[in-house]
């Protein structure tokens, strides 16, 4: 019984223990206080055992102590961990596999290695990775001395050995690589790929019973040790990103969650660890940290904050107690970085919550003063705000001086950062492109004597490129070779992960152990360790280092770090946002920030010597940095620091102005979409910072302009840049290439040559076929630089960029790439079509250039000769002259390649190769066809140009090049009898089955004279009719001093007076491109081309002239003035190059109210003074002199030439006599600019010679005044007396009488110039030589004054006509035309004006007269009844003296007639204005502001004919057959639907199937006979055209018949009536083209989104080069292929673009729909909107809204119900019209806008687009245009854009100047539109960079 009392006795006591622990502590858990008991007392057989509370577990003595866990586990572990650990103790016990769930960071890990090292288990550890394959967990074969051999890898090992093996990164694995674990997992058993199968212990150990071990190894049966376990470490998905786990596999496991240490343990922890730091600091971090982890947070969609990273944050505070707690926060969580406005302002709510106050201003730390090395570990760094830091330190020598880093007082202070950083843990420096991060750490890494080890991050990177790669030995063994950073880990090196916002995190997870517990293990079995860990070994189990080598294990070098480099993420971007909580655990993170200007300024001045004053550069750059538009942010990035110094550095040496030039080259500007690009010039504009003007000089004209390139003495000299020729040992691959040089490629050369110069690797961009190779190789051509070129693709890889492996005799063999060829041997490299390769590939360029070092894949490494290393078998020491030329297609639409430039564009010197101008391509083709014609050549040039500009606007797709322009020429060159009409058919037949790109084409090359798409070719001449011969009609007597009568001449007196000159004032003249259009592309008359000025429907046409380029400086070419009157303006004309120089002249002319109708003549100037003109306004005798080149404009008065004044001008007295002067504009020009007035009806003349006026009083009164010659004029008299005046040198003036024989001549024209010899014997028939002049009579088609001016005796030759018919003719003319005046009454009879002027030109060369007359003055035997009653603006009367012919050509009609036709009258008797040009050309402008150029005389139409035919080609007549397509045999028998296929197929031909392509009879597309088109969706084969036109009548009858009973069939379906088909049609075929053209770029914005990326480790597809030596080896999953690639779980979702489109259906649009069609342009546009988005629904979301005076809000389409067919859409169409019909006047146009951008905002999308169709009708409604811009602007996420398509007057243009820069734009056409969207949807294109 004395047990039973003991045993009482012991219950007793332990219930009392119990209760006093229960009064002292309060009420326990059931377990208590866990803590670890070792139970050595009860040791058996070398095993112990291990407790933790009342869980115990045997432990034995390990096989392997270098793989069992040491210093994981603290002598004082904290609660929850000991809890987790005593659940993993239960769990083992039971036998089951665990998983350990939590959030990120390395809690997880260590829980289990504390486990593992408690119970001295032996671990393997495998890193799962998106690259991880079966063969690394299971085997993997070697080959061994020639034969393969299967190594067992970790999971096998552990099995087989009895380990834990620790999987961590479930999430991160492939979904087909975890699952071969199932059965291990399940059952202990798995079959090898070796033959061998893994049992479990039982069922062999009860084999054992029955069989001999010997037995069951030769049956390959294998024994799975019982104390095999595995251990998973991962992720929540989808909470987190990754795949989710498999059923089957998470069945096996047990799971337990792991998360952050609860909040007192943590603290508690740290308090231990860091006894000096303030309590209070440490919990604030903590609870900060634990306030964002919330449940009550995970509302906000904030990252997790990495409480496991508070330690290392704590160790900062260590070195710098002052620090501040947010910023030590900012360390830990960049959330100004990493997060969207509304995040930002959430976690600032939390500091206040805290009582912490977020300084947003950076703080200064000082700077570093001292750097004191302590021991061969440490080196202790002082700083003049906090006591010096000890840290650790590399192995090289301290340096505390550097010449390339220059300090600033910012990177001064983040140097003390990152040295606080540096004795905490690794950090991470966040920094946009070029703002100095690279420098910084250079400069840490001297400061604390590091050698660098720089690793590029790209996207592609596995885990072997980061840890191990796989390599060959010589004789066919493979083996693996260290990763740069592993040697770093080794060697105490500082490495630098260049690119941490590329590397896929997958891959990068692989590093999680070794960044967060120094630990790694490789692929081949080697461990590297901690140093202590190692160290502990050692000592614990008496072990050496090479015991230790032997065994595979290295210590980790103890100054070993990591520094990472990367740019910011973008929020919310599926692709950009790389800042998991995943990735905050592992760094502190630095946000370097962009230098401020004066840091900038002072930088670049101390880097660059003899630096330039770049103020305004600098003040421009930081002006773009702060702009908050993102597209100006995004450019800035091109404006670096680093490209500034290089900027400094070139106008070091190369001076220049042009900072316009240069930034828009470094910005690349010309590749920009079209409204940042236009925000970049208006910014630049606003900074003072103005386009260099450039010369409008024809350099093929001019030798003195062009640059040239020269080799002389072995210097090569391009321009006025020279440089030594290089001497290479090796010229053979030195390029040599066909080059014809041209101006603009040999500028380009020039500024590449002053870059190679400076030392600059140069990036060219450009589209196709501008040249870039054939620019690049004649440059090393003339440098005699040799060349290495490498082409890059889509699968392009950094392997085969930079080494190409091949196998040779079963041994890998790397072979070195054209890169590391041009590296060792100083050669350039070219590099090809980089943006075609992923820029994820490209960027390992980067450190190449900058710091002239990389990695291969063999293991060797590139340094820079300034290095100092020498060439090893493992190092290449970099060529001093090696140097890079990269070539990319220009970024964005249409060529969808990579941004190059965006991402790497700032580490070259850039240079834009846009398509040469029209100079330089024609000096180009010229060469390229020295027989090809000059005019068919510049035809070419231009229709091409315009293609590009299309091309570039986004209306077609495919961007035209000079290398098909070269190709055409080229072909007319060798086979000239193939006209233009047939050669351009070889560029043009890719695009001739789209027919609304082919009427594109076409419709452009007949605008500019190339005759494509055009069956038969015309030519229509006017008809020649006789001359009437000339007879002698007279004499004239002009009487000279040396006659006999001495008092004949008058000696007349003159009055000389300085012209008082008032101004210049500075008018900007607006320059303009105008379209051409060629007249002769089909058809050859005499008119070439025609333009039209964008003149205003109210104005008038007063004059014009031309400025001919024989009276300007050299090379230039004829400029055409018109002159307007209502308003008066100049339009400047340049023919040559198609441009219009506007010059608005309303402010220095009176108004034209009242009955004030200015008329104004003009009058050209020879040089010097050839950019001006004279104007004189007739009606007040106003003279201006203007500069239509600069817009500056003189008033010119003197008292010689009295204005009106001012007062009487607007109501002029019908009694006053009005102004009787007139100008007689010179058509000799000269030098002194002497212009002739006159006094008609009085006795004085005026000529104004440079400043002064010379009048002069005549004998006579004066009726009209012709110039005769140079300072001559012709005087006639009210009694048509005649008179001769001459004007001395010294400005005296004499006057000579004519007498007449006869009666008295009217002389309407004269010309200044005589007829040569050879035409004056021809014109008479006879052979009298000698002075004349031809003249118009008033009774003759043509005259000669034979003797005229310099003889005596004139004798005068006239062709006789009948008079002109006048007032009556013209009276009646003008009334059957309604005319209204300026007050809209109608003018019945105009008064007969002798002001009029008639047009009347002479032609000196030919010696024609051209009249422009009406019709009604043309003879009646001249024209037709058919042709009297033509359409026409008129005829020139063309009369040929020389040749006695007269023609009568019609011009065109005017596309607009001017209300002020009375008005115009006034001013000429004709509606035709000629003047005429260079070369007896021609100009003529009608009264709707249309220009024509015609030829007229015979030999010029003679010699263009020629070339005309010689366009068209000849044809022999014989027939030809082509042989590369074949006739289809089928005939068309008659129409018929055809068969339904049911799986829908392709069907070609066949006559069968409806829906097919290229067949006949049924229904389809692409063939011939069919009834109507049928689109089944296949690709379309389209049957030749004649094969369509061989179709009977009958047939096609029939054909239409069934189309349109299938077209009613259609109606019915969708319940519309043929009435509404015809109204939709109406609308529709206005927008057909348009939709087509948004259709291309709607195709452009997605494309790239579908290209299939490479899907590796597969069984089948094409073999993968990095997989090699597993095909060596035997393995399978070697081949890569292309595929969709599954989004990886749990990153954002792509989503649709979302587009609402808000049109006004205000009662204004209807009202003013009559004046200008504004709604039915928005109906239009929204039929436009909803037809081009059909078929996109997974791409664009869209809806149409309405507003109006009653609703903001009218739903027209949601976004949910999109219209599927016509009959709904014309119901929206209609919806529009009713009710802007019947609403309520007002206007809600703020309030509409303001809802769509709220709503829109709310929604998830990948980009917001609001457009706002309005007319600009706010001033009726008092809408603010500043509150306008202030709501388009309001949302960030929404981009809001308005379209004004109506407007009053200029309401429209006044209103976009007050809004946002390339917010608003305005469209009257609806042709415009696709244009204005395609910039809306590409302008965001750069935000996103």
């Amino acid at each position: 019984m004395s047990w039973l009392r003991q045993m009482s006795v012991n219950r007793s006591n332990s219930r009392l223990q119990v209760l006093r622990n229960i009064l002292r502590d309060g009420p326990q858990k059931k377990d208590g206080l866990l803590t670890i008991r070792r139970c050595s007392s009860q040791t058996e057989g070398g095993t112990e055992r291990v407790s933790i509370g009342d869980i115990s577990i045997a432990t034995r003595q390990p096989r392997n102590v270098e793989v069992v866990p040491v210093r994981h586990l603290q002598e004082k572990p904290p609660q929850s961990v000991l809890h987790h650990l005593k659940w993993i103790m239960q769990k083992d016990g039971l036998k089951q596999d665990v998983f350990l769930i939590g959030g990120p960071g390395p809690l997880r890990r260590q829980v289990a290695m504390m486990y593992l090292e408690l119970t001295r288990r032996e671990v393997e550890y495998v890193s799962l990775s998106r690259d991880t394959t079966e063969t690394d967990i299971k085997q993997r074969r070697e080959i061994v001395s020639g034969t393969a051999y299967y190594h067992d890898q970790p999971a096998v090992k552990a099995a087989i050995q009895g380990r834990v093996l620790v999987l961590e990164g479930i999430e991160k694995a492939e979904r087909n690589v975890l699952p071969i674990l199932n059965n291990l997992l399940e059952n202990r058993e798995m079959q090898l790929d070796d033959g061998r199968f893994l049992m479990s212990a039982e069922r062999y150990d009860k084999l054992l019973t029955d069989h001999s071990k010997e037995e069951l190894d030769t049956l390959k049966l294998v024994r799975v040790d019982e104390n095999f376990r595995v251990i998973a470490l991962g992720h929540p998905v989808p909470r987190y990103r990754g795949n989710a786990l498999d059923p089957p596999l998470r069945s096996r496991f047990q799971a337990r969650d792991i998360n952050a240490l609860p909040f007192k343990e943590q603290l508690e922890c740290l308090q231990e660890e860091f006894s000096g730091i303030a309590t209070e600091k440490i919990s604030q971090i903590l609870s900060f940290g634990a306030a964002v982890n919330s449940q009550e947070s995970s509302a906000l969609g904030l990252p997790d904050f990495p409480l496991s990273s508070v330690s290392g944050a704590v160790k900062m505070l260590k070195t710098n107690p002052n620090l501040d707690v947010t910023e030590v926060i900012d360390k830990l969580y960049p959330f100004t970085v990493i997060l969207n406005k509304e995040g930002i302002a959430s976690v600032k709510n939390l500091f206040t919550k805290f009582s912490l106050k977020h300084n947003d201003k950076y703080v200064n730390k000082g700077q570093i003063t001292s750097v004191e090395n302590k021991n061969d570990n440490l080196v202790s760094i002082g700083t003049n705000t906090s006591q010096s830091i000890d840290v650790i330190r590399g192995r090289l020598e301290t340096n505390g001086n550097s010449e390339s880093f220059i300090p600033t007082p910012y990177h001064n202070s983040v140097l003390v950062e990152l040295i606080q950083a540096h004795a905490a843990q690794d950090f991470c420096i966040i920094g946009s492109r070029g703002c100095g991060k690279s420098i910084l750490v250079e400069r840490f890494a001297q400061l604390l004597g590091y050698e660098l080890e720089p690793i590029m991050l790209y996207q592609d990177m596995t885990s072997r490129d980061l840890l191990q790669k796989r390599i060959t030995e010589p004789n066919g063994d493979t083996t693996w070779i260290m990763s740069p950073l592993v040697e770093a880990a080794l060697n105490g090196r500082l490495a630098v992960l260049d690119g941490l916002h590329r590397i896929n995190q997958g891959s990068f997870a692989v590093l999680h152990r070794l960044i967060h517990d120094r630990e790694l293990q490789l692929f081949d079995g080697t461990r590297l360790l901690r140093n202590d860990r190692y160290e502990q070994i050692k000592i614990d189990n008496g072990l050496t280092d090479q015991d230790m080598k032997d065994r595979q294990v290295f210590p980790i070098h103890p100054s070993f770090r990591i520094v990472a480099l990367s740019e910011p993420p973008v929020p919310g971007s599926a692709s950009q946002q790389w800042m998991t909580p995943e990735m905050l655990t592992m760094f502190l993170f630095h946000h370097l920030r962009p230098l401020s200007l004066t840091e900038e300024k002072d930088v670049v001045t101390k880097v660059v010597p003899k630096c330039p004053d770049l103020g305004k550069l600098l003040n421009f750059v930081h002006h773009l940095r702060k702009s908050t538009d993102p597209s100006l942010v995004s450019i800035s990035a091109s404006l670096s620091t680093r490209q500034l110094i290089r900027i400094a550095r070139r106008l070091a040496n190369f001076p220049s102005k042009d900072l316009h030039g240069i930034i828009q080259k470094a910005c690349m500007s010309s590749f920009l979409p079209r409204l940042p690009r236009d925000s970049l010039e208006q910014t630049m504009e606003a900074a003072d910072i103005k386009a260099m003007p450039k010369p409008e000089v024809d350099t093929n004209n001019n030798p003195d302009r062009l640059i040239t390139c020269s080799v002389k003495d072995g210097t090569l000299t391009i321009g006025e840049t020279s440089v030594s020729v290089f001497n290479p040992e090796n010229k053979t691959k030195v390029p040599d290439v066909l080059f014809y040089e041209n101006p603009q490629h040999l500028a380009v050369m020039e500024d590449m040559l002053k870059d190679f110069v400076l030392g600059e690797h140069l990036l060219l961009v450009g589209n196709q076929g501008v040249g870039k190779n054939k620019i690049v190789d004649r440059f090393l051509h003339l440098m005699n630089r040799p060349r290495e070129y490498i082409q890059l693709h889509r699968d392009t890889t950094v392997q085969t960029l930079t080494l190409q492996p091949t196998v040779k005799d079963g041994v890998i063999v790397f072979e070195d790439s054209p890169l590391v060829r041009a590296v060792k041997m100083g050669h350039v490299l070219v590099v090809d079509e980089a943006d075609k390769a992923p820029t994820h590939v490209t960027c390992i360029l980067k450190t190449l250039i900058e710091s002239g070092e990389m990695h291969l894949a063999d293991g060797r490494r590139i340094v820079s000769h300034k290095s100092g290393h020498v060439s090893l078998d493992n190092t290449i020491v970099g060529h001093p002259n090696f140097r890079m030329i990269v070539l990319a297609n220009r970024p964005g639409f249409p060529f969808l390649g990579n941004d190059f430039f965006g991402a790497m564009g700032d580490i070259f010197s850039c240079h834009a190769i846009l398509n040469p101008d029209m100079e330089s391509e024609m000096s180009m083709l010229q060469q390229y066809g020295p027989n090809v014609s000059k005019d068919t050549l510049e035809k070419l040039v231009n229709a091409f140009g315009e293609l590009r500009n299309m091309a570039d606007q986004g209306l077609i797709s495919y961007p035209y090049s000079t290398r098909e322009v070269v190709n055409i020429v080229r072909h007319m060159e060798k086979y000239p009898n193939d006209g233009l009409r047939t050669v351009v058919k070889n560029v043009f037949d890719f695009d001739a089955y789209s027919k609304e790109l082919q009427e594109t084409i076409i419709k452009t090359m007949h605008k500019h004279g190339v005759p494509y798409g055009i069956s038969r070719a015309e030519v229509n001449l006017a008809k020649e009719f006789p001359l009437p011969p000339f007879t002698k009609v007279g004499t004239w007597t002009i009487q000279r001093p040396e006659a006999k009568r001495r008092t004949a001449m008058m000696s007349l007196p003159v009055e000389t007076s300085e012209i008082t000159i008032k101004g210049p004032v500075e008018v900007f003249p607006q320059s303009l491109a105008l379209d051409k259009n060629t007249a002769r592309a089909s058809l050859f008359t005499e008119q070439e081309s025609y333009w039209t000025i964008p003149m205003h429907e109210t104005n008038v046409i007063s004059d014009v002239s031309v400025t001919k380029a024989t009276n300007q400086t050299t090379g230039k070419f004829d400029i055409v003035h018109i002159v307007t009157a209502n308003p008066i303006g100049l339009f400047s004309v340049n023919p040559k190059l198609s441009t219009c120089s506007v010059i608005d002249l309303y402010d220095m002319f009176p108004s034209t109210t009242g009955s004030y109708r200015p008329r104004v003549r003009i009058a050209p100037l020879a040089e010097p003074l050839d950019s001006n003109v004279f104007l004189h306004e007739e009606v007040t005798n106003s003279i201006l002199v203007v500069n239509f080149n600069t817009g500056e404009v003189c008033r010119l008065s003197s008292h010689a030439l009295p204005e009106m004044p001012i007062e009487k001008r607007r109501f002029p007295s019908t009694a006053q006599t009005p102004n009787p002067y007139r100008m007689c504009p010179s058509t000799l020009p000269d030098a002194k600019g002497t212009i002739l007035f006159y006094k008609e009806g009085g006795d004085n003349i005026v000529a104004v010679t440079g400043k002064y006026a010379h009048s002069v009083d005549v004998p006579l009164v004066i009726s009209r005044a012709h110039q005769a010659g140079a300072d001559q004029w012709l005087l006639s008299s009210d009694k048509d007396e005649k008179f001769l005046v001459k004007m001395a040198e010294d400005n005296s003036f004499s006057l000579y009488p004519i007498s007449e024989s006869g009666d008295s001549a009217v002389v309407r024209e004269l010309s200044s110039v005589p007829l040569n010899d050879a035409h004056l014997k021809l014109a008479l028939k006879n052979d009298n030589v000698g002075p004349n002049r031809t003249s118009v009579l008033r009774d003759s088609y043509v005259s000669i004054m034979q003797g005229f001016p310099d003889s005596t005796a004139v004798d005068v030759y006239s062709s006789p006509r009948e008079p002109l018919p006048e007032s009556k003719s013209q009276a009646k003319e003008i009334i059957s035309t309604p005319a209204f005046g300026l007050f809209g009454s109608s003018s019945a009879k105009p008064e007969v004006n002798p002001t009029k002027r008639s047009h009347i030109v002479c032609l000196p060369e030919s010696g024609q007269v051209v009249e422009g007359m009406p019709t009604w003055k043309v003879p009646e035997s001249a024209l037709s009844r058919s042709e009297r009653s033509r359409d026409v603006s008129g005829y020139l009367e063309v009369i040929d003296p020389v040749n006695h012919i007269l023609r009568y050509i019609p011009v065109p009609p005017a596309t607009r007639q001017s209300p002020y036709l009375s008005w115009m009258s006034s001013i000429a008797d004709s509606s035709l204005f000629v003047a005429p040009m260079s070369e007896d050309g021609l100009v003529t402008v009608d009264v709707g502001g249309c220009i024509r150029t015609w030829e007229t005389a015979l030999v010029n139409l003679e010699r263009s004919l020629r070339e005309w035919k010689n366009m068209m080609g000849f044809d022999d007549g014989k027939q030809l057959q082509i042989t590369k397509g074949r006739e289809s045999g089928r005939k068309a028998d008659g129409p018929k639907h055809g068969k339904i296929d049911p799986k829908n197929a392709p069907h070609h031909g066949g006559n069968t199937w409806a829906g097919g392509t290229g067949g006949s009879n049924t229904a389809g597309l692409g063939g011939f006979g069919g009834p109507y088109r049928l689109d089944a969706g296949h690709k379309v084969y389209q049957v030749p055209q004649h094969e369509k036109d061989s179709v009977p009548n009958h047939v096609r009858e029939a054909a239409r018949d069934m189309a349109r009973k299938a077209f009613k069939e259609r109606l019915r379906e969708i319940n519309m009536s043929e009435y509404d088909a015809d109204v939709y049609d109406g609308f529709s075929k206005n927008v057909r083209n348009q939709v087509s053209s948004l259709r291309v770029i709607l195709d452009s914005l997605q494309a790239k989104g579908k290209e299939r990326q490479w899907l590796k480790n597969q069984a089948y597809g094409d073999l993968d080069d990095s997989k090699l030596i597993e095909g060596i080896t035997g393995e399978k999953s070697i081949y890569k292929r292309r595929g969709e690639k599954d989004p990886e779980l749990g990153t954002p979702q792509e989503k649709p673009k979302r587009i609402r489109l808000l049109v006004d259906v205000s009662g204004s649009m209807y009202r003013f729909n009559g004046y200008d069609g504004r709604l039915n342009r928005e109906m239009e546009a929204t039929l436009m909107m909803m037809e081009a988005l059909e078929k996109y629904e997974d791409k664009f979301k869209y809806d149409i809204y309405g507003h109006s005076g009653e609703d903001h809000k009218v739903v027209l389409v949601d976004k949910d119900r999109v219209p599927t067919n016509n009959k709904e859409r014309l119901i929206v169409l209609k919806t529009m019209h009713a009710h802007s019909q019947f609403c309520m006047s007002g206007d809600t146009t703020l309030m509409a806008t303001r809802h769509a951008s709220d709503e829109l905002a709310q929604e998830e999308a990948d980009e917001h687009f609001l457009i706002i169709l309005s007319d600009a009708n706010f001033d009726r409604y008092g809408i603010s245009p500043r509150k306008f811009g202030e709501i388009l602007k309001k949302n960030e996420k929404v981009n809001a854009y308005v379209v004004f398509i109506g407007s009053l007057e200029d309401q429209a243009s006044q209103l976009i100047r007050q809004l946002p820069t390339g917010h608003a734009f305005i469209c009257l056409d609806t042709t415009n539109l696709p244009q204005i969207l395609q910039q809306i949807f590409t302008s965001t294109m750069l935000s996103g960079r």
